[in-house]
């Protein structure tokens, strides 16, 4: 099966089970995997056959920035949600949140939480 990637989109979020991350909001990165066949995207070059990443991008940019969840486990899963439902072509996702600066008083470059959905378990 082809894979489309689009790495690591920037977004601005109000996710955490903190009232400080719900109201001052923080950065988030999401990747996405697709698998779909791209064989008739090249071949006829045409974007109707294939995904539109720049349509992709803003559909997850509504997803993180228009909602409030308080795990980024919730994050992804309704992402993998959309994408599946939107996107009849795609077989499977991977869709990985990074929380690059979580408000602790440790020190590590970030939680990512990374799942795989199948439309198969639609």
């Amino acid at each position: 099966m082809d894979k489309m990637h689009l790495a690591r989109m920037q977004f601005y979020g109000n996710h955490g089970l903190f009232p400080e991350e719900n109201k001052l909001g923080q950065r988030f990165y999401v990747d996405l995997t697709l698998s779909l066949d791209l064989s008739e995207a090249g071949r006829t070059d045409e974007i109707g056959t294939t995904v539109n990443y720049a349509e992709l991008y803003e559909r997850v940019k509504q997803i993180v920035e228009g909602r409030t969840f308080r795990l980024i486990e919730a994050l992804a899963e309704n992402i993998a949600s959309d994408v599946l439902h939107q996107y009849t072509n795609v077989n499977d996702v991977t869709v990985r949140v990074i929380k690059p600066h979580p408000p602790f008083d440790i020190h590590f470059d970030g939680v990512t939480v990374e799942i795989v959905r199948k439309r198969e378990s639609l």
